[in-house]
């Protein structure tokens, strides 16, 4: 319980921003299919942060342990992101403090995952990220109510046009005081095992598809990450150029540009080990290469798990709204009911998630890791679609039952699976590295939902939520693929 107390903060913090950040943009002047875009900065700190923490917490060891300096760090800097982001004067900078926000969350959020597999055994890990979705389902319940509590209370929830309502603003304040303490608690109720002693459980836990200390599977050749890398950079200046003679929509720059620059890390990477050079970035770079295959495996399963998730955090409000509400003028007291409503429905689901993580065990000893989280994601995409089924908003928290579910299943099955395939010395890099593979889907959700929703949709944010109930249906049939280690 201690070592996840920290997440019931993290999770409010990142509650808050899921349920807010859309309503903050759009009362700032934002348009429907604008909103992606501006997301833009959530997925791509984590990418570029997560897997650059838990290298350096892999490697750190202080009189505060590996993890916990990074938790305390982490913490102190998203609590000031959250006292400034409802006061931004204008959607840039609003924009601005969600990617340090972001960044600020993953530097406490990334070490958090490895903490639980750095201390559990394999057969304790299913019930250790079940209790991390607990205290982040009560969390997330906290933080996406706390607008609706406050409009309850008589804090006003209508504000002028450009201004954060004041309900907002002081539900972004309250979180800030809870996430702090609630980290603190943390830091200073646990302690950690030495990096010596974790090298000596490593020797007794090998497992067939693990990679256990010493037995890492070679890394690329110099030749091969040149080449492979020309491959990447020409397709992504190529993308550049196609946008540009086209005329397509800009959004498609940043597709491009992440293809170019992975094209162009894989030479870089190439030209030091071809030098015998080594650094951080040489050997983030080649654990990616050399990811155990149970990993792989969970990469599909999480890139259309998280691209539904995102569809979900972006559009839900303007779905809503527009449909259920019957409008997108955001000084309206219909607009804001309807927005105050969607948080209470992102409660619900965190409810439900808090709770499901209590059932989730069991249903996995009876199916499997691989069968549970199967059947928890077709709830999930069940849910989605019901939102987009269902016309009378009072109820709307049925298929949030299932969108929970699958929330909880998605924050402890693919965990508990991955910490059992890979080696300890490494579990902060390789959680970081997995965080690669929720991340691409947002970057892809960012890029590419806004110019289908307005191309093809007539800019109607619910269909959004539809997209999404089909990706949590591919996800289920993929996680049913994945090999675990030690099974056929």
């Amino acid at each position: 319980m201690n070592m996840c107390v920290g997440f019931f903060g993290i999770q409010i913090g990142f509650g808050l921003q899921n349920a807010n950040t859309s309503r903050i943009f759009q009362t700032l002047g934002a348009e429907v299919d604008s909103l992606a875009i501006l997301w833009i900065a959530a997925p791509l700190t984590g990418l570029l942060v997560q897997p650059i923490i838990g290298h350096l917490s892999d490697k750190t060891w202080t009189p505060l342990g590996r993890r916990r300096p990074y938790f305390l760090v982490g913490a102190v800097l998203t609590s000031m992101a959250l006292v400034a982001m409802p006061n931004s004067p204008t959607l840039w900078f609003a924009a601005a403090m969600l990617w340090i926000m972001d960044a600020s969350i993953n530097i406490t959020m990334e070490p958090f995952r490895a903490f639980v597999g750095d201390l559990l055994p394999d057969e304790q890990r299913t019930a250790g990220y079940a209790m991390q979705s607990f205290f982040i389902g009560t969390g997330a319940v906290f933080a996406s109510c706390l607008p609706w509590i406050l409009s309850n209370l008589g804090v006003a929830s209508v504000a002028p046009e450009g201004i954060t309502p004041d309900s907002v603003r002081w539900a972004y304040y309250i979180g800030a005081a809870c996430l702090l303490s609630a980290v603190l608690w943390t830091v200073f109720s646990t302690k950690e095992y030495s990096p010596e002693q974790v090298a000596a459980f490593d020797a007794h836990r090998a497992l067939p598809g693990q990679l256990p200390d010493g037995e890492q599977a070679p890394a690329r050749s110099s030749k091969s990450y040149i080449l492979g890398g020309l491959v990447w950079a020409a397709i992504g200046f190529a993308g550049f150029i196609g946008v540009a003679v086209t005329g397509l929509e800009k959004e498609l720059y940043i597709a491009a540009g992440g293809i170019a620059a992975f094209g162009v890390l894989q030479i870089a990477v190439g030209a030091l080990h071809a030098a015998k050079a080594s650094n951080g970035v040489t050997e983030i770079v080649d654990d990616i290469f050399r990811m155990p295959e149970a990993m792989r495996g969970l990469a599909v399963v999480q890139f259309f798990s998280w691209f539904a998730l995102f569809a979900m955090w972006i559009y839900t409000t303007a779905a809503v709204t527009a449909v259920h509400y019957g409008t997108s003028d955001t000084t309206s007291a219909a607009y804001n009911t309807g927005a105050n409503w969607v948080g209470v429905l992102f409660g619900v689901y965190n409810g439900v998630a808090a709770l499901a993580a209590f059932v989730i065990p069991v249903l996995a000893r009876r199916t499997g890791r691989r069968g549970a989280h199967a059947i928890n994601l077709v709830l999930g995409g069940l849910g989605l679609i019901g939102i987009a089924m269902i016309r009378d908003p009072a109820l709307l928290w049925v298929p949030m039952i299932g969108v929970g579910f699958a929330w909880a299943s998605i924050l402890s099955m693919p965990y508990a699976i991955l910490s059992g395939a890979v080696p300890g010395r490494k579990m902060g890099v390789y959680m970081g590295i997995f965080n690669i593979f929720v991340v691409v889907p947002q970057l892809l959700a960012a890029t590419i939902l806004g110019l289908t929703l307005k191309h093809f949709f007539g800019g109607e944010a619910i269909w959004a939520l539809v997209i999404g109930g089909g990706s949590f249906f591919i996800a289920a049939v993929c996680a049913l693929l994945v090999r675990e280690p030690g099974t056929t």
